[in-house]
């Protein structure tokens, strides 16, 4: 942005100011912004930003990176906290993330002085995968307990037992299949009870793997009579499973058989010889190439790269009972995602999150999957460093795209209005506005494209993508 400069002087413009994100910059503690000494100065900065002709300009880009900056500082308090956040991210990541993830009652709470929690004992369920890595590492490394929390993370033997305890409200928080809370919101599967989804928790992270009996048959062609496991219906295990077969002409209802497996059990049941492959999470796709039972016969990434798994979510009653406990939990997450962006954190976290109380697996067999350079079963050592990876956006045409395939296999009925569901349970909110005035590129109506298996998702028409699958259900 150029501003106009008076004569004689050059025009002050919200640019001239500190930036609120130099990270070498001492933060201040007298104003909002924490860049002043005291709310004099702050407001003398301000005036000085405002010459005649600039206006329009100034005003509007000082108002935005102070807002900016009183946000950051007041969803990361602790200053040693809120620079490695900074630094790993990238301020334009940073309030992205900030502006597209949050609700108005959760922006509201977090804009004032750092409030107390509404409700600071809390459970939160997990299933032992990686997907889980943000909400499992943050237990350990004492972000719950930095914003006032005390969490008990709860490991939890299926994703039907993490619904019906969420629908029971046994837990107050959860790690979700990212399809679920959609699911929930519909009925479909269960009572109708309104779910959002917070953050993605991590994307990619997924892989088909195949019993080593089957080294001969890596043409999907010839898995007709195959019987597969995913960890549950509404899953992206299972809309990725059906979507790869069906593309290779199998239907998945007739030629193959899906079967739904909690994902601690896959191995033993490949093993044992009870399924011939699965589609599930990591690290049992990394497990069964270490115990020697399976392959990786190819990484989801593969199908569809930056594609969402998991998600962390709650009620929207929770939500709306305990907004400034939401806010916490938010930061707490958030804190966490971005530390696992940043591969060079990916070794410790996996030494993190891999003792008994959480996923309960190898140190080795959870760093190959983090890190991305692992065996793949058929005599290969592969680099792949976004194997698994933590995005938290949750974009609304992801969720539209969930639905689709919903609808496709039969799990939803009747007429979908896609566009209102999806933002009413991903929490994207004013995300486009947000990014544009970062100068950042926005997909329009921030609702992006994605490509699947080579053939692009067009979210403005979901109805029309249905229909070009010959098949499917409906």
């Amino acid at each position: 942005m150029t501003a106009v400069k008076p004569e004689g002087r050059a025009a002050a413009s919200a640019h001239d100011l500190p930036d609120p994100y130099d990270a070498e910059r001492p933060l201040l503690a007298g104003c909002a912004c924490g860049q002043h000494a005291s709310t004099a100065d702050h407001d003398a900065a301000m005036a000085r930003a405002v010459r005649p002709g600039t206006e329009a300009t100034n005003a509007e880009a000082l108002s935005n990176r102070l807002l900016e900056a009183a946000l950051v500082k007041a969803i990361f308090p602790q200053e040693a906290v809120r620079r490695r956040f900074l630094r790993a991210v990238g301020r334009g990541t940073a309030m992205a993330a900030i502006s597209s993830v949050l609700p108005l009652h959760a922006l509201q709470a977090m804009a004032q002085e750092k409030r107390a929690p509404e409700k600071r004992d809390l459970k939160i369920g997990f299933i032992p995968i990686t997907c889980a890595t943000p909400l499992i590492m943050a237990h350990p490394l004492g972000f719950y307990r930095e914003q006032g929390l005390n969490v008990e993370v709860v490991k939890t033997a299926g994703w039907a037992l993490i619904r019906d305890k969420m629908l029971n409200r046994e837990y107050d928080a959860t790690h979700f299949l990212s399809p679920m809370p959609l699911a929930m919101t519909l009925g479909a599967g269960s009572n109708p009870v309104p779910m959002n989804v917070a953050t993605i928790q991590n994307t990619n992270g997924q892989a088909i793997t195949l019993s080593v009996r089957h080294k001969d048959k890596r043409d999907p062609k010839q898995w007709k009579g195959f019987r597969f496991a995913v960890p549950f219906d509404y899953s992206m295990h299972n809309f990725l499973l059906r979507y790869y077969v069906a593309e290779a002409g199998l239907d998945p209802d007739r030629d193959i058989q899906i079967r739904v497996v909690p994902p601690p059990e896959m191995v033993a049941n490949l093993r044992a010889g009870n399924i011939d492959g699965f589609l599930g999470p990591d690290p049992f796709n990394q497990r069964a190439v270490y115990d020697e039972v399976g392959f990786l016969h190819v990484l989801t990434r593969d199908l569809w790269n930056g594609h969402p798994c998991c998600a962390f979510g709650t009620s929207a009653d929770f939500i709306r009972a305990h907004p400034n406990t939401f806010a916490a939990l938010y930061r707490s997450v958030l804190t966490a995602s971005a530390m696992a962006c940043d591969p060079k954190n990916r070794p410790l976290i996996a030494k993190v999150i891999s003792p008994q109380a959480y996923l309960n697996q190898p140190e080795t067999v959870v760093a190959q999957v983090l890190t991305g350079r692992f065996a793949d079963g058929l005599g290969n050592v592969r680099e792949v460093p976004d194997r698994a990876d933590f995005d938290p956006i949750p974009w609304q045409s992801m969720a539209v795209w969930m639905l689709t395939q919903m609808k496709r296999w039969g799990y939803v009925k009747g007429e979908v209005d896609y566009r209102q569901i999806a933002e009413k349970v991903f929490l994207l909110t004013d995300a486009r506005q947000a990014m544009k005035s970062l100068g950042q590129t926005v997909p329009d109506g921030a609702y992006p494209r994605f490509r699947i298996m080579g053939k692009e998702f067009d979210p403005a028409r979901p109805d029309a993508y249905l229909a070009s699958f010959p098949i499917r259900r409906t």
